[in-house]
């Protein structure tokens, strides 16, 4: 098989200048243009209406902060706002799954329950896009910041792995049972194992957050639990190494190795 060749783009600083837009008109005329933006910094003293009302229409998330915090992030004179623009662009989830059926394949989607660390999103962005992963579906609110930072761990895979982000993503697993898809929770709070899991018919898992896991209401709302055996005396995996183990799992029992 011939080797993939990815487009790695340049490294650059966290938050750098070139990751942002800052001052009240500049961010305006960057929300109308139809930019995908990961989120937006405005200050707490301020009211910018007009800047809240446009964020809230496009599902833009954004947060109140202290003048202190904006000013940490740039010096210049950003009027009080500063909007993170994405490197990437979203990819509406009913379109991707639209297609995977269409070209007959058998979806394997991968939902990121409030992954906040940004070398962890990459890391699990590079290996999903390496086991076939048709789409990954993150919160838009809760979630790693899709930075340089991520670009630079995901090895380029960012760039070809198509990202969904979802406003409630309760909806949205209830869309995908609807949609034909069982739904794996990894976690240790199951009898299941890993391994007795049928992942070769459609298939969405869910990975869950760093400090708590996967939330329950996902948990109660799955088909299965599954849980990785650990022999040793650490209770659990670093969850983009566990992501790894459970993404090639389902490779495995699909190329039935």
């Amino acid at each position: 098989m011939e080797k993939r060749k990815y487009t790695v783009r340049k490294p650059a600083p966290r938050q750098s200048q070139a990751d942002m837009v800052f001052g009240t008109q500049s961010v305006l005329e960057t929300m109308r243009s139809g930019k995908e933006i990961e989120r937006l910094f405005i200050q707490r003293e301020f009211g910018l209406s007009e800047i809240e009302k446009l964020a809230k229409e496009l599902d833009i998330p954004f947060q109140r902060v202290p003048v202190e915090k904006l000013n940490r992030v740039t010096r210049k004179n950003h009027q009080g706002v500063i909007a993170f623009v994405s490197p990437i662009q979203y990819m509406p989830l009913h379109n991707v799954l639209t297609q995977v059926f269409e070209e007959g394949k058998t979806p394997l989607l991968l939902l990121l329950d409030r992954i906040t660390d940004v070398r962890n999103f990459g890391a699990i962005a590079r290996t999903a896009e390496c086991a076939g992963v048709q789409a990954l579906i993150v919160p838009t609110k809760g979630g790693a910041q899709i930075n340089a930072d991520a670009m630079k761990t995901s090895s380029g895979a960012l760039n070809f792995l198509p990202v969904c982000r979802e406003p409630n993503l309760y909806e949205t697993l209830l869309y995908l049972r609807n949609s034909g898809l069982q739904i794996i929770a990894c976690t240790e709070k199951t009898e299941k194992s890993l391994y007795e899991i049928d992942f070769s018919i459609p298939t969405v898992i869910i990975m869950g957050s760093e400090e708590d896991g996967i939330s329950q209401e996902f948990i109660h709302l799955a088909d299965s639990g599954a849980k990785i055996p650990l022999s040793g005396q650490v209770e659990s995996l670093n969850v983009s190494v566990a992501s790894s183990i459970v993404l090639y799992e389902a490779v495995r029992q699909r190329l039935k190795i």
